[in-house]
């Protein structure tokens, strides 16, 4: 498996509204084509963002579902409007240890 962790920096006092937006108009496209493991708001470091973490069976598997995302016509109406939001976005990657319980 691989973890793609996304982090959403958010406009300030635009967090709830997004994760809203997100959830009503957004998380079911992408859900087609990734697994949503967890979504977190952060309460400390870089405040107003907002974690999504998704996983893959490896980046091989990530690269063609992100392939799929991006030729959905749905995603592509989705995106512009969130755009609005962002005012920074950061995509990780992370392979579990031996000894993780997520694997």
């Amino acid at each position: 498996m691989i973890y793609e962790m996304r982090t959403y920096q958010i406009q300030p006092g635009k967090a709830a509204e997004f994760l809203k937006f997100y959830q009503e108009q957004g998380l079911g496209i992408i859900t087609r084509y990734a697994s949503l493991v967890g979504c977190w708001v952060k309460e400390s470091g870089v405040l107003n963002s907002t974690v999504f973490i998704w996983a893959y069976e490896d980046f091989g598997h990530r690269t063609a579902q992100r392939t799929k995302l991006a030729q959905d016509p749905e995603w592509q109406s989705f995106v512009p409007s969130m755009l609005p939001y962002l005012v920074h976005q950061e995509s990780v990657f992370m392979t579990p240890a031996a000894f993780s319980p997520a694997k």
